[in-house]
């Protein structure tokens, strides 16, 4: 038995080399190399890293969909994209996407992650092609601003005093430490808006307008907690208007209900209105 199954090994056919029958034997044998090997090689572990780096950071809430939009940005970034595409670089529209797409990853208190993403923002707006040197100029700054505006719930007239103060001339070169401001300072005001808009909903109980004197003592306690001290970073806007706690709203709140003046009502929009005209007023303007 043992002679006849030597004679049937022998006469057995080697596998053809291109039939894929020969690669495990001489991976089995050493002659490949193993499969974490090959993913390192080929920069697949690197980037399923800081893929997954990045749905940390931005914690969405659809990771999957997240994930897709990512690899799709990542391909279309790629030397090789770039070298079919030929001619030229994606337009202002296709940078501007982009920029935005990098700038919401991650929140700013994050900032390691924020800082990262605004790096790549600014790489992505100040790509340089046939007809344009490299660098961000003042139009795609203001406009990447402009968008980060446009999709949150802080009001216009807040928005546009705001971009009027940190906004470059359309033809003047943004050093990365002006664009990281600006971002920074549209993302804050949108969440100061955010916040602003929730301290209102306690104050109307739902009904959808609140007591004049109630809310203009609130906005009086919050503008001096936000006067109280000067401030380099937006971020400590927040951190000062968060001071004001509940005891203190309810201090200035009860003073203004012992008054004898007959109230007026306040709406949603004129609260937020005046308490963002108060972050807007207290953010250093760019010179």
């Amino acid at each position: 038995m043992a002679a006849y199954e030597k004679r049937r090994a022998a006469a057995a056919p080697a596998p053809a080399a291109g039939s894929g029958l020969a690669e495990p034997a001489r991976a089995a044998a050493g002659g490949l190399e193993s499969e974490a090997e090959f993913l390192l090689r080929a920069g697949v572990t690197a980037m399923v890293r800081e893929a997954l780096l990045k749905v940390l950071e931005a914690r969405p809430e659809e990771p999957v969909s997240f994930l897709a939009d990512y690899f799709e940005r990542l391909v279309l970034g790629s030397p090789g994209a770039a070298g079919e595409a030929a001619a030229e670089l994606p337009g202002p529209p296709q940078r501007l996407a982009r920029a935005l797409w990098y700038v919401r990853l991650a929140h700013h208190s994050h900032r390691t992650a924020f800082d990262s993403n605004a790096g790549a923002a600014y790489e992505v707006l100040g790509a340089g092609g046939r007809r344009r040197k490299a660098g961000v100029d003042g139009r795609l700054y203001s406009e990447l601003l402009r968008r980060i505006c446009q999709h949150g719930g802080a009001p216009a007239e807040a928005a546009a005093a705001l971009l009027g103060r940190v906004r470059c001339r359309d033809h003047e070169a943004v050093p990365f430490d002006v664009f990281r401001y600006g971002v920074l300072t549209c993302f804050v005001l949108l969440e100061f808006a955010a916040k602003a808009d929730a301290l209102f909903g306690v104050l109307d109980g739902g009904s959808g307008a609140a007591d004049g004197r109630v809310c203009q003592a609130v906005l009086r306690a919050l503008e001096d907690a936000l006067g109280t001290g000067n401030f380099s970073l937006p971020s400590r806007y927040l951190e000062a208007g968060s001071k004001l706690g509940p005891d203190g709203l309810a201090l200035a709140m009860d003073r203004a209900l012992q008054e004898r003046k007959l109230g007026t009502s306040m709406s949603r929009d004129e609260f937020l209105k005046k308490a963002t005209a108060l972050f807007v007023a207290r953010v250093k303007p760019i010179e």
